[in-house]
């Protein structure tokens, strides 16, 4: 951590064995937890609170000030789990009164310039690819992957195991287990190979599949269709979970995908 060539403010609280490579920048009010390692020209600044073993490549700019015109220098913060990887150029913003922090999960894997506006909340074991970007006020599941290039809009919703392709624009919520595409974007299928990974088995998969069935390609809509689900699915946290995913939208669920003439 004896980096003379670093600048740690001596109000920032620093675990014993951080590394902390030349020209990089923390300021006060910031906590870095054990086996941390922090890449040259990284600049944390004040209200970062980042968890042990995180890994931090170089030019990436941490817990900055929102870039909200609302924004009124309150006492706001970053919140960076354990084992995350943040890779160069990504920037995270902090949050403002609306949830007073933004959060990133454990074993992350954040790619190169990619952005986390004010008040995300990200979920565990998520990817976010090079050049994703979270406007603010963004909820992301656990285990989503976000292939590169992929906008979303500010309030949005993405639920948990979801796949969005790579230059995708998430103007709608994506629900849990499924895979989005297209423009405008849309359901094409459950992420039936991130789910076989993390251990589902072949009957839960195909569960899952004809709650989506019902949902994007029997013509129902979003009230009708959760209205059938609940009556003729079994309960199951799965399908409770999509069910609940659906009441909860603000936005609005994303649209199944049709073939124009």
């Amino acid at each position: 951590m004896n980096q003379p060539l670093a600048y740690v403010h001596p109000g920032a609280k620093i675990a014993k064995n951080v590394v902390i490579e030349p020209f990089t920048t923390i300021h006060n009010n910031v906590k870095i937890g054990e086996g941390t390692w922090i890449g040259s020209n990284v600049t944390i600044m004040e209200g970062a609170r980042i968890g042990k073993n995180c890994n931090i490549f170089p030019g990436a700019v941490i817990s900055a000030v929102p870039q909200d015109l609302k924004y009124n220098d309150e006492d706001t913060t970053v919140e960076i789990g354990d084992n995350v990887t943040i890779r160069e150029c990504v920037t995270i913003n902090r949050g403002t009164t609306d949830k007073m922090k933004t959060v990133i999960g454990d074993n992350c894997l954040i790619m190169a310039y990619c952005h986390i506006a004010h008040d995300c909340v990200v979920g565990n074991n998520c990817i976010f690819s090079n050049n994703s970007t979270l406007a603010g006020h963004i909820t992301v599941g656990d285990y989503v992957v976000l292939a590169g290039m992929t906008a979303v809009h500010q309030f949005c919703a993405i639920g948990n195991h979801a796949f969005v392709t790579g230059g995708s624009l998430v103007r709608k919520d994506v629900p849990p287990y499924v895979k989005a595409a297209r423009e405008p974007l849309s359901y094409v299928g459950i992420n039936s190979v991130g789910l076989r990974r993390r251990g589902y088995s072949t009957e839960k998969i195909r569960e899952i599949q004809n709650i989506f069935r019902i949902l994007y390609q029997k013509n129902y809509n979003n009230t009708q269709a959760s209205e059938i689900i609940e009556a003729e699915m079994e309960a199951t946290p799965e399908r409770d979970e999509i069910l609940q995913f659906i009441k909860n939208s603000h936005r609005g669920i994303m649209k199944g995908y049709f073939k124009s003439n």
